[in-house]
């Protein structure tokens, strides 16, 4: 970024940029810039057309890249755009390197109605499963920019894939045909995760599912 670009920017866009935040609400506009709700939304849209903000969706902005301080995630852009949330099903089988096929859109996991969102940083889904507890079997993790975000384990996010996709597998060979999962991936899930997760889906055929894989990994 240029010393003018800097000398220049909207004052909106010079606060999020002096306090390193790189994805910001509306709320949180109204919370730290000093004026009337008239005088903000006249900020925000100045900097929109100035180019120096971006709009993701309706409330929710970043700073445009020659502004961020640190690249935007969008694992952790998941959570803001639509929450609570944890990424699942292929993001994160491909995540774990669980699947071979590269992933495009972003799937996540809501209680939560479904919802698609498309932004300019890709396309974002958004699949409503029931279960007794939501983050049973989610990882908190934080990038190598300090980003954080919400993952599913590899198991839940097959659990998740068979709860929406309706399948009435029982076997993990059922599995390995479909996704072309290796099998030292799938036994090298433990007994207590798997037990964990059969008690947490109340669904039947997730259930199923689950069993025939501690099944497996019994014999």
């Amino acid at each position: 970024m240029t010393t003018s670009n800097i000398f220049h920017m909207n004052k909106l866009t010079e606060h999020f940029f002096k306090a390193s935040i790189g994805v910001f609400t509306q709320f949180e506009v109204a919370m730290t810039i000093d004026g009337s709700d008239f005088s903000r939304h006249g900020l925000v849209k100045r900097a929109l057309a100035a180019g120096e903000i971006i709009n993701i969706r309706r409330g929710l902005y970043c700073l445009a890249q020659e502004f961020q301080k640190k690249p935007i995630s969008t694992y952790s852009l998941a959570q803001r755009i639509y929450g609570p949330s944890y990424l699942s099903l292929e993001t994160a089988l491909s995540h774990h390197g669980w699947i071979p096929e590269a992933v495009y859109t972003h799937t996540s996991v809501s209680y939560r109605n479904s919802r698609d969102f498309e932004t300019p940083f890709g396309i974002f889904s958004y699949q409503r499963v029931p279960q007794l507890s939501f983050f049973t079997g989610v990882e908190r993790r934080t990038d190598d920019n300090g980003n954080i975000f919400f993952m599913a384990t590899p198991a839940k996010a097959l659990a998740d894939y068979v709860y929406l996709l309706r399948l009435n597998w029982t076997t993990i060979d059922e599995v390995r045909a479909s996704l072309r999962i290796e099998l030292e991936d799938l036994m090298s899930v433990t007994h207590s995760e798997l037990n964990e997760l059969t008690t947490n889906y109340s669904n039947s055929r997730v259930k199923r599912f689950l069993r025939g894989w501690q099944e497996a990994r019994l014999s």
